[in-house]
């Protein structure tokens, strides 16, 4: 996808860091196809919504082919 949103499923998120720059890989998995492939996208932690967990639906936004926001779909 070059621009917009996509709905995946969380399946985990792995904090980072290289060189002291933190970072987060999210791994998903796409909504339509919850037992599919699971895909990695790395974006940095002001990206990332707080408190997400393993399962939550998510909505990825996408500028320029990559990752730049990851949102709860359904609030707590």
């Amino acid at each position: 996808m070059l621009n917009g949103t996509r709905q995946a499923i969380l399946r985990r998120v792995q904090p980072i860091s290289i060189h002291g720059q933190t970072s987060c890989d999210v791994f998903f998995s796409d909504s339509d196809d919850p037992e599919g492939p699971v895909h990695t996208a790395r974006v940095g932690p002001e990206a990332m919504a707080r408190g997400l967990e393993p399962g939550d639906p998510i909505s990825l936004v996408y500028l320029m082919g990559s990752v730049t926001a990851v949102r709860r779909t359904v609030p707590r």
